[in-house]
């Protein structure tokens, strides 16, 4: 009971932080601020180790060990220096890295990937110290994932955007949904054609397509403050039905 109530009010003073901006900056929004920045950032740390490192490299590791797969095994190496590699831009993300390596190590279970993941993040770590520039070397795994993530992104945009619209956009016109989404469609791509000055036919055209933009960006827009206030809208609840009992 005592704890609810101490989480309530240490919850009702954050969001009265984080609220007070709206007059000027101030030391208790100051304190809102970085205690949501420093607790999102642990968050994303932990979140990261415990769903993503820990299984797809130490668990999957162990687990091709035990079955004898070696070479599945070891060639995780790859991926888990191209990581530490990466954050050779940070001067302490390496040694917390290493730190947490060798603590899952201690008191969870031994694995030959934690040790050699902790030694991987201190030789990287000291060379960085000696000469900083050496964190160049973090631009080949960005280049490594933004190549693969472009690629796998723009086939999955293909895939799963342009051609799904292409095909509901040329539906027969059979009723005012679809002859409105064909219009509006071809309208729009006509405003962005800009070869040929829009005047005349064209113009009427490119004109009718601002309208279906407008649109689309009002609702867009729209939608995004409805969101947001439904937002503003649970904390001022909070405040006036769980702290303040105003609201029953």
């Amino acid at each position: 009971m005592i704890l609810n109530i101490i989480g309530t009010w240490v919850a009702a003073t954050l969001t009265i932080g984080i609220l007070s901006f709206l007059y000027k900056d101030n030391p208790l929004y100051k304190t809102a601020e970085h205690l949501y920045v420093g607790t999102s950032a642990g968050f994303a740390i932990i979140y990261s180790w415990a769903f993503d490192v820990y299984p797809m490299l130490v668990e999957k590791f162990n687990t091709n060990i035990a079955a004898h797969n070696h070479v599945e095994a070891w060639i995780l190496l790859i991926p888990a220096a191209l990581g530490v590699m990466l954050l050779s831009r940070s001067n302490l993300t390496l040694p917390a890295l290493a730190a947490l390596s060798l603590l899952m190590l201690i008191f969870r279970q031994f694995s030959w990937i934690l040790i050699i993941l902790a030694v991987m993040c201190i030789a990287m770590f000291i060379p960085t110290l000696v000469n900083p520039r050496i964190e160049w070397v973090s631009r080949w795994p960005i280049a490594f994932t933004v190549g693969i993530g472009s690629g796998l992104g723009i086939a999955a945009a293909i895939q799963g955007f342009l051609l799904p619209q292409i095909s509901d956009t040329l539906r027969p016109l059979v009723n005012v949904n679809n002859i409105v989404v064909f219009v509006g469609c071809i309208t729009t791509l006509f405003y962005f054609y800009f070869s040929k000055e829009h005047k005349g036919a064209l113009g009427v055209v490119s004109r009718i397509g601002i309208v279906f933009i407008m649109v689309g960006f009002g609702a867009s827009f729209g939608y995004t403050v409805m969101s947001r206030i439904s937002l503003l809208i649970g904390r001022f609840y909070f405040l006036f039905h769980d702290w303040l009992p105003i609201i029953r």
